[in-house]
């Protein structure tokens, strides 16, 4: 279908693109906004924010965040689509990082109407693996035309950020660094971020962590800060208030599916989850958790068909305390990815049910002194009067004083904290 709008003889192009940037710089929503305003400054109509659509964030082959971006033409003639796909090769071309062996950035252009094909295609993207045959296939089916630049493993991302669908979706205003301080340390003011989020949170979120800043990047890439939002005035009015002592670029608001826990899959058995994948998943709580080097903890999830190794990593910080005090028995849903070792990475906990715990404690004599053991199961002998407990026909458990222990966390919801949070996780503010 050459021609989407009928009426009006006007042609709507998607254009999608990813694998752009790097981990050594770049980024690909950058690239994308400075083809935009290139598009604009030639007196081309974009229709709508552009769209920033995180992937898995499993996938073995992925630069960084994982994020495609795609965005909508509205053009006259057959001539200014040529034209504007022209100049968008060439930038794409021009801007993406191609001497990084591991860069290697699809472009995807498609005319018509999004189809469930479509929409489906970008689920599988965002929760399981999806090859590059298979974006291939499904781009000859539709009649998208792709263009692949070295490996062209961006196409599989293009394709899915021009299908996704946004039933659940947020903003993120992203402002961009003058290239001239690409790989220097931010200068945006501390205190403004605070009084930022103050103001503005819970329509804005993810702005602090422990009270320090969570809007700046830590790569040589060139966004300024990103503000995550409900709604494109929230983060417009919350960038208003950020202060700086730096050149600001540009800024762009981009709609997307971060925050919104689309990449988890809810499954009725531990045995039917899969590498590379992310889940909501019941079980109890096998062995007690375990600190491991790295301060990681460690825990053992199980049900009827199976059990799976669960990690608290180092950098989730204070959510390492919640998982340290589980307890055999307790009643969990987990939420998290399966990663290369097999091990369930834990993004938030809702703890349904805690086990009882008791703590044994030697008897108290008749005088009221607590007595000592004599040895395993050899009894009790009272330091004050003598008095003894014989141990020989029964156990010590069954002697000892049994006392109720009081569980340092209670049911409820946890998360990770902001800077530990993966883009596609769904803050508990969001709830």
């Amino acid at each position: 279908m050459n021609n989407v709008d009928m009426n009006s003889d006007l042609y709507n192009i998607y254009v999608g693109m990813d694998d752009t940037d790097s981990v050594s710089g770049m980024c690909t929503t950058y690239i994308c906004c400075v083809i935009m305003d290139r598009l604009k400054a030639c007196g081309f109509r974009v229709d709508g924010p552009p769209r920033l659509i995180r992937l898995n964030p499993f996938a073995p082959h992925k630069t960084r965040g994982n994020g495609a971006v795609s965005f909508k033409l509205v053009l006259k003639s057959k001539k200014e689509v040529k034209t504007a796909k022209n100049i968008i090769l060439k930038m794409v071309e021009e801007l993406a990082v191609m001497k990084d062996p591991k860069t290697n950035p699809g472009l995807v252009f498609y005319e018509g109407e999004i189809t469930p094909e479509l929409q489906d295609y970008a689920w599988r993207t965002i929760r399981t693996i999806v090859t590059q045959e298979e974006a291939e296939e499904l781009s000859k089916k539709v009649g998208a035309e792709i263009f692949k630049f070295k490996k062209g493993r961006g196409i599989i991302g293009s394709l899915a950020a021009i299908g996704c669908p946004l039933t659940d979706a947020t903003y993120e205003l992203l402002a961009y660094r003058d290239p001239a301080n690409y790989g220097t340390s931010r200068r945006v003011d501390p205190e403004s971020v605070l009084e930022m989020d103050r103001k503005t949170y819970p329509t804005t979120f993810d702005n602090i962590d422990d009270g320090y800043m969570a809007i700046t990047p830590h790569t040589p890439c060139p966004v300024l800060y990103g503000i995550r939002g409900e709604t494109r005035a929230a983060v417009e009015e919350a960038h208003k208030l950020v202060k700086v002592s730096e050149p600001v670029e540009s800024f762009r608001v981009f709609l997307t599916n971060q925050h919104t826990d689309m990449h988890l899959q809810k499954v009725d058995a531990i045995s039917q989850m899969n590498q590379f994948q992310c889940y909501i998943v019941r079980g109890t709580v096998k062995s007690p958790p375990v600190i491991i080097e790295g301060g990681h903890v460690i825990f053992t999830l199980k049900d009827e068909s199976g059990e799976v190794e669960c990690a608290a990593y180092e950098p989730t910080k204070g959510f390492r305390d919640v998982v340290r005090h589980l307890a055999p028995g307790d009643q969990l849903v987990v939420y998290g990815g399966i990663g290369n070792k097999g091990t369930l990475n834990v993004e938030k906990i809702k703890i349904t049910d805690l086990s009882t715990l008791y703590e044994y404690m030697n008897p108290i004599c008749k005088c009221g002194k607590r007595m000592k053991s004599a040895g395993k199961n050899k009894g009790y002998k009272c330091p004050q009067c003598g008095s003894k407990i014989r141990g020989d026909s029964l156990e010590d458990e069954e002697i000892k004083e049994r006392r109720e222990v009081e569980r340092k966390i209670k049911k409820g919801l946890y998360e990770v904290p902001p800077s530990a949070r993966r883009h596609l996780s769904k803050p508990l503010v969001r709830d």
